[in-house]
């Protein structure tokens, strides 16, 4: 016999260890919605992936502002949403209406075991510092028989480009997590979830269209906590030199109908399968 899973207690929402990302992450706040309308038309494919159905209980992990969670919730499923970020948690209750927000750790979700029929994850839990311990906790609370659909960047494609780019600008000393792009890799995918789901995959491309590369910076300058966070510890040249990069590297992406990116990403669509028909 195995015991349950505990909850942790409010208190202990997030994991001492991931203090510094729930700051980062929180950081936009409600202006983090602008960044999730850019890739609106990934959320939505993977949330046609999940494949939500009315009354299914759906867990939207690293929610951000809750888009995938709205969109998810307007087919009927009963939502929650977690977040490390304790803005843009506020900002999604601000913006959502019946759907359960809460602060927590894709590491150690505060949920009972097999308590979901189904989990979603757009561009989320693909930061996390511990991608075992997110994998493990997708297997926890999701049902045998449920699903989840995870959206991740492409690895080596132009939204990992950018973070190469932001991290150029980081301050030397910085200890980062593991690439969230190697889960763009389908074999790692696998390596993570495979004892527990079948896995698919399917592809697809989201397009950034800012109004010009000033706007796609002022975006993220302001509602993007990764790049929030490091404007806070940059001095003034540093940051001018950061902004100009970033319009530099959209503006690579001009066309004669304006600046479109070509963002690829990989949805991971699996099922969790049972322990006994997995050990058969």
């Amino acid at each position: 016999m195995t015991a349950e899973h505990q909850a942790p207690s409010t208190h202990s929402a997030v994991l001492s260890a991931n203090a510094q990302a729930a700051r980062t992450w929180g950081a936009g706040g409600e202006k983090y919605d602008e960044i999730s309308r850019g890739i609106a038309d990934a959320i939505e494919h993977a949330v046609d992936a999940l494949d939500p159905q009315p009354g299914e209980r759906v867990l939207d992990v690293a929610t951000g502002t809750g888009w995938a969670a709205r969109s998810t919730a307007a087919r009927g499923a009963i939502v929650t949403g977690v977040d490390l970020g304790a803005e843009v948690i506020e900002a999604a209750r601000q913006l959502s209406a019946g759907i359960d927000f809460r602060i927590g750790d894709a590491e150690a979700l505060p949920f009972p075991d097999r308590h979901f029929d189904a989990v979603i994850s757009t561009f989320g839990v693909m930061f996390a510092r511990d991608p075992e311990a997110v994998a493990a906790e997708l297997a926890r609370v999701v049902r045998p028989g449920g699903r989840i659909s995870l959206a991740n960047w492409a690895n080596e494609g132009s939204v990992h480009e950018m973070f190469k780019l932001i991290g150029s600008h980081k301050p030397a000393g910085q200890n980062p997590a593991p690439s969230p792009f190697e889960w763009g890799k389908a074999a790692r995918v696998l390596e993570l979830l495979g004892g527990h789901f079948d896995v698919e995959f399917e592809v697809g491309t989201s397009f950034f269209r800012p109004e010009s590369a000033e706007h796609a910076w002022a975006t993220f300058s302001t509602g993007f906590g990764p790049v929030v966070t490091l404007l806070d510890v940059l001095d003034e040249e540093k940051a001018a030199a950061l902004e100009a990069d970033f319009i530099a590297f959209h503006e690579t992406a001009r066309t004669n109908s304006g600046i479109v990116v070509h963002r690829p990403y990989v949805i991971a669509k699996a099922t969790r399968v049972s322990e006994s028909k997995r050990a058969s």
